[in-house]
């Protein structure tokens, strides 16, 4: 790996650390208003917004200039975003702020791994950023929960400067100027990340061109009998994800009896497995082997439904752990054959951003629908069954589709065996 690769792996962790920590903060501040519950997962169908309405865009913009500078622009609308939350600005809004931020910062972090890595380092590269991803959610979660909890808070509010008045007032305030900080690291190191040499394309000035650009590159990638299955697969996975770190927050506190702060470990433990089945599938599975893991896949959606039995946080703890093992070691390689099939059929931003549109779709309707189903009253055990057999049933389908896509034309010899 390059030195660049390095920089670019140091500031996806703070802006990652910042996002993390930043919805734990929001749900408390919701809850200091007393918002209905409903509005919680509300919080991630606002943040994915913006990367389904402005899809069409913002790989365009992230081909259109040095990825450095895109992930700057980003890091810096993130801590807007910030601002407008510690200034009282509703959450839900400020953080659709952020979220626009994220859509914009997404094209360029993974595209510029395209332009950076060659194909055959590609796995590997997704393995060390998913891994550092997760692990970034790990802390970032844990701090965000740590920044709510009442002996930390009372500790920092009590603390004055000498005759600097902070308006720091509350535990929100608090939450959110940390979080910022993190944002203003993550933007400063984005400063030393190296241009690659990449020829880049000016923004054509006509929206319709730019969204039937768009629309072609969708068609590209769902037509394409790799990428179809890649796209499928993650896009699912995606939303399911967005969809669990609501359920396992939920579940702890009527499982386990466990407070907002608390309930955030789980989340916490459960990216630490992610990280681990990371880490695993950069090592052992090559690009020709990627879709091998969709089995594995369906017996995470099945191991899913085992939560609504366990009432000790031990168990709580290695369950989620083992959960995020499989997510991990199933996404990695999906991921990175998906960025190999969009660069070679449209180039690094504008498939990324094909990508994050689906991807987002299904965090909005996913994260929507659990949000009804929270306001509707069902039961957090009869939503984790349900969400468990959607999974695994979805990814089987896939699966069977992948098999006769391979009887018509073999897809996969072609692509490259190289064990890492």
């Amino acid at each position: 790996m390059t030195p660049g690769f390095y920089i670019i792996m140091a500031a996806q962790f703070f802006s990652a650390l910042g996002d993390s920590a930043l919805l734990i903060a929001a749900i408390a501040i919701l809850r200091d208003m007393q918002a209905p519950a409903a509005y919680e997962p509300l919080l991630k169908l606002f943040f994915t917004v913006s990367y389904v309405v402005l899809a069409a865009f913002v790989g365009a913009f992230a081909d259109s200039m040095p990825k450095w500078r895109v992930m700057l622009i980003s890091n810096g609308i993130k801590v807007l975003g910030c601002g407008m939350m510690f200034f009282g600005v509703h959450p839900l809004l400020a953080y659709a702020v952020v979220g626009l931020g994220a859509a914009a910062y997404s094209p360029a972090k993974y595209g510029i791994l395209t332009e950076l890595l060659p194909a055959r380092l590609l796995v590997v590269a997704n393995g060390w950023i998913e891994g550092l991803t997760v692990g970034a959610i790990v802390i970032g979660t844990l701090v965000g929960g740590m920044l709510i909890e009442p002996s930390f808070v009372n500790r920092m509010l009590a603390f004055d400067f000498p005759g600097i008045n902070t308006g720091i007032d509350t535990r929100g305030e608090l939450a959110i100027s940390i979080i910022g900080v993190l944002y203003a690291i993550a933007a400063i190191i984005n400063l030393r990340i190296p241009d690659t040499g990449v020829d880049h394309k000016p923004i054509r000035s006509g929206p319709l061109y730019l969204f039937h650009e768009f629309v072609h590159c969708s068609q590209l990638l769902w037509r394409d009998r790799l990428g179809q299955i890649t796209l499928a697969v993650t896009t699912l996975f995606w939303g399911a994800g967005a969809t669990l770190q609501f359920i396992v927050i939920k579940w702890g506190e009527e499982n386990l009896n466990l407070s907002l702060s608390k309930a955030s470990m789980i989340q916490g433990v459960f990216a630490l497995g992610v990280a681990v089945g990371s880490i695993l599938a950069a090592r052992l599975i090559s690009m020709r082997r990627s879709i091998s893991v969709l089995p594995v896949g369906i017996a995470m959606g099945l191991i899913v439904n085992i939560m609504i039995f366990v009432h000790d946080i031990r168990l709580a703890m290695f369950l989620m752990v083992i959960i995020g093992a499989l997510a991990g070691f199933f996404v990695v390689p999906m991921n990175a054959l998906l960025q190999h099939r969009g660069h070679i059929l449209m180039g690094a931003g504008h498939s990324i951003a094909v990508q994050n549109f689906n991807e987002n779709l299904s965090i909005l309707a996913m994260t929507g629908l659990y949000a009804l189903l929270i306001w509707g009253g069902l039961s957090v055990h009869a939503v984790i069954v349900m969400f468990g057999a959607f999974v695994a049933g979805t990814i089987f389908l896939v699966k069977l589709r992948h098999e006769a896509n391979q009887r018509e034309r073999d897809s996969v010899s072609q692509l490259d065996d190289c064990r890492h």
